[in-house]
């Protein structure tokens, strides 16, 4: 079972390292990349742990509330590329807000504590998956700034749009001499 501390400590870490907060960028690249994000509830996942990195895998692991669980067609989605996908129910401990006495703890000033149930899913995902991805996101920016480089040179041989319309006026003033 997932505590809010517990999450917060995991996010506390993520940004306090910069190979974790890469890690993270990567994974979510591979999943918009095999439009797992198409199917229903996949964007409104949120991270409860990891990134956890193991020799071959990334493994994270999301929640949703239960009323919102994730489309399971996108977990088929990434198994199709090699990722092991796993659903499970649970609960998260949440401080209610406290509107009268009976909200309160007895002998504290603090909310009792409500559990709501919730949707995880633990995703790992390939090392391999997530290189090969990423090496196709930089031949994709190498190929832009090659066609850049040479939209830049074809528009540097521009010619003047007056000289461009005397070349075009040219051909069809001798077309009509010559009938």
């Amino acid at each position: 079972m997932a505590t809010t501390k517990d999450i917060i400590a995991n996010i506390e870490q993520i940004y306090g390292s910069n190979n974790s907060l890469n890690l993270l960028k990567d994974f979510e690249r591979v999943l918009d990349e095999l439009d797992v994000y198409v199917y229903d509830g996949w964007l409104d996942g949120e991270l409860v742990s990891g990134p956890n990195e193991s020799r071959y895998f990334v493994e994270c692991t999301f929640m949703w509330p239960y009323e919102n669980m994730p489309e399971p067609q996108g977990g088929k989605r990434l198994q199709e590329y090699g990722c092991k996908v796993g659903f499970a129910e649970s609960a998260i401990a949440k401080v209610r807000k406290i509107k009268d006495v009976n909200d309160i703890r007895p002998g504290t000033r603090k909310g009792k504590i409500d559990y709501e149930n919730i949707w995880m899913v633990k995703i790992a995902m390939p090392k391999r998956l997530m290189k090969n991805i990423d090496r196709g996101y930089k031949n994709l920016d190498r190929n832009k700034v090659q066609d850049i480089m040479a939209n830049n040179a074809v528009n540097m041989n521009l010619e003047p749009a007056q000289e461009v319309a005397a070349q075009t006026e040219a051909p069809a003033d001798d077309a009509a001499a010559q009938q």
